[in-house]
């Protein structure tokens, strides 16, 4: 989850909402690449879930982080809830249940995400080793309760608890028992991210079947491949989905801030604190008639606030960014923005990806989004399966990739990252199924081999 925005600039008019969204246009020579993960913390003794508190809890694994990298503390409430690389413009932070996220720096190519991403884990284990703590990358605890999970210390997630069961029964799972992996990718013109918002919703249900890794729920198999997906698929529905109107006539930047402004707002950050305004209208607060707080008038935080509480499939920031993938291993995180920078950023394949999913109707998406969950690969749209779809957009995804020709240092393009995906698609399985095959297996039905085998 984003770190909070700090801008008391006044907002008075819908246009500046619009506005702020335009500022994310650049040419294509600034587009760069954002990879955030999360994973979950674990004790090495009992495979249990790490608390904030104590001497080997969350908050002591982060003031040793800040030791060893030097990055800006992030604070609520006089807690260290995070880290912020200022040089770099990276992140560390933590979501509601002490799942520890990093998001990546803005960078240029899938070899650089590659070297930032073994440099934090390698950061992570020299910290975590003397706290006895380890992790393991999976869309969706295998073994803990919720009852069992900690609670960080974040004033938005304390709202955000009070609010999830009001709309939705799966919002608390989402919450504390789910990880991602996610990708941000940038656009050049409202025409180009309207076209790239259109093709990364209609193919999302494909990069989850790809990186589908959540089958057990509290140490048994839960009769899904990505229950992650399926959790968002009644979590909060006022801010979650498949967008339709994105594919209507009309589509672009004002039409999302109409979109924005109607979905409930969680809170409003006013210095530290946080005031709890959830359900209620930004509309409202536009106008200075929010019922919680009349006359007051919204700033640049919190429409930025807001937009990072909207949890669509893609959604829109000044960036866009991927989110139908589970957390995994880390060639499952090296996969997802070599995949979709294949797609996106290279013009031919983005329209062979939009010539593939253009005649697809919101039913024909919808129905897809709702298979994808059980079924993985095996789920159809228009009599094909998302196995044979899947393997021909990476094929578009390796063609973007060779293109791009970004070389690392021994002269080699980014392709290789797809090599993951290339064979799950030649074995038709996903990490989902190799583990239930482990679970039925070697493991004997148990999931507890599963913090060995698949920790980082």
């Amino acid at each position: 989850m984003a770190r909070d925005q700090v801008d008391l600039t006044p907002i008075e008019r819908r246009d500046e909402l619009v506005n702020w969204l335009a500022q994310g246009v650049k040419p294509k020579s600034r587009f760069r690449i954002g990879t955030e993960h999360e994973k979950f913390a674990f004790t090495l003794k009992g495979h249990h879930p790490v608390p904030y508190e104590g001497q080997h809890g969350i908050r002591a694994l982060l003031e040793g982080m800040q030791h060893l990298l030097g990055w800006e503390p992030i604070t609520d409430g006089g807690n260290i809830i995070g880290l912020f690389d200022v040089t770099g413009g990276g992140a560390i932070s933590l979501e509601p249940g002490g799942q520890f996220e990093l998001s990546g720096a803005q960078l240029e190519t899938v070899h650089q995400t590659s070297s930032e991403l073994m440099a934090h884990l390698a950061q992570v284990h020299e910290v975590a080793r003397p706290l006895h703590i380890r992790f393991l990358g999976i869309g969706m605890t295998p073994s803990w309760t919720l009852a069992e999970m900690p609670k960080m210390p974040k004033g938005r997630y304390k709202i955000m608890t009070a609010y999830m069961p009001k709309v939705g029964t799966h919002g608390l799972d989402m919450m504390y028992r789910t990880c991602t992996v996610q990708t941000n990718l940038d656009f050049s013109s409202e025409a180009d991210m309207v076209k790239k918002l259109r093709v990364s919703i209609a193919l999302q249900p494909v990069a989850t079947a790809l990186f589908a890794n959540s089958p057990f729920t509290e140490g048994k198999p839960n009769g899904y491949l990505s229950f992650r997906s399926e959790i968002w698929r009644d979590t909060d529905n006022a801010r979650a989905g498949m967008l339709p109107w994105a594919f209507e006539p009309g589509m672009g930047f004002e039409r999302w801030v109409d979109y924005a402004l109607d979905v409930p707002m969680y809170f409003i950050k006013h210095g530290d604190e946080y005031i709890d305004v959830a359900g209620q209208s930004f509309r409202d607060l536009l106008a200075g008639k929010l019922r919680a707080m009349p006359g007051t008038r919204a700033t640049i935080s919190d429409w930025a606030n807001h937009i990072s509480s909207i949890f669509p499939e893609v959604r829109l920031k000044r960036y866009l960014e991927m989110r139908g993938a589970d957390s995994g291993t880390l060639p499952n995180l090296l996969a997802l923005p070599a995949f979709w920078a294949g797609i996106l950023y290279d013009d031919v394949s983005l329209d062979a990806a939009w010539d593939l999913v253009k005649t697809w109707s919101a039913a024909d998406r919808q129905n897809v989004r709702d298979a994808v969950p059980k079924q993985a690969l095996a789920a159809a749209i228009r009599g094909r399966t998302l196995r044979e779809i899947a393997t021909e957009v990476v094929k578009f995804a390796r063609a973007g990739l060779t293109r791009r020709k970004r070389l690392d240092s021994a002269g080699k393009d980014e392709t290789r990252y797809l090599e993951p995906l290339e064979e799950r698609l030649a074995r038709g399985t996903t990490p989902a199924q190799d583990l239930l095959d482990k679970f039925y297996g070697p493991w004997r039905g148990a999931v507890d081999p599963l913090y060995s085998e698949e920790a980082y």
